[in-house]
């Protein structure tokens, strides 16, 4: 059963390809479309120390956000307008995108698929980790003591993870095009063999 992608399928083709660009040279067989057809032999290119880093992100999402919550209410009145607005937006984007990247994770690691996991690696460099270090370092903001503890496990998870699904993402991108090229080399051989089986007959 094909698993549903919250990617629409130009993204996902952009995605690939700037994946396939940048670590390989070959088109990646994630390329076209939703197929995942794997035939016997296939190696899994699921990345346990990332799986692992998803797996304790995601426990430790619902506690990072609680405590936002709670210190946002602490120190609400404190703020001045424009940075009551900037915690409430920072705080929305910040819990919208961490599910949508989390997921996009699971996707990429677990079944090998190039754009989820590239997109997952773009919202953790571009939105996550900037709006982190915004909250974390400005001191308009009213930092207390909770906040910088969260927010230091917070931003020791997204490093890491930018890391390791680089990696990944450069390992699983090498290992499709490898496969790819030698799934499309089977096929033309047996492609040349029948041409043969059929003019020698």
């Amino acid at each position: 059963m094909a698993l549903r992608t919250p990617l629409p399928c130009n993204i996902r083709h952009s995605l690939a390809s700037i994946s396939g660009s940048v670590f390989t040279q070959n088109k990646t067989r994630d390329c076209g479309g939703d197929r995942q057809s794997y035939h016997t032999g296939h190696y899994v290119g699921a990345n346990l120390p990332l799986q692992m880093l998803l797996y304790f992100n995601s426990l430790f999402f619902p506690f990072w956000f609680m405590s936002e919550i709670l210190i946002l209410e602490l120190k609400y009145h404190l703020l001045t307008c424009y940075y009551q607005i900037l915690q409430i937006i920072g705080l929305s984007i910040l819990t919208l995108v961490e599910c949508l990247r989390l997921y996009l994770g699971y996707i990429g690691n677990l079944y090998e698929k190039v754009p989820e996991l590239a997109a997952f690696l773009l919202l953790t460099f571009m939105i996550q980790i900037p709006l982190i270090l915004f909250l974390l370092t400005d001191e308009e903001v009213l930092i207390l003591p909770l906040e910088y503890a969260v927010h230091a496990i917070y931003i020791v998870f997204l490093s890491v993870e930018l890391i390791v699904s680089f990696f990944v993402l450069k390992f699983m991108t090498r290992t499709l095009a490898t496969e790819f090229f030698l799934h499309h080399s089977d096929d033309t051989e047996k492609d040349l063999l029948g041409r043969n089986l059929c003019q020698g007959m």
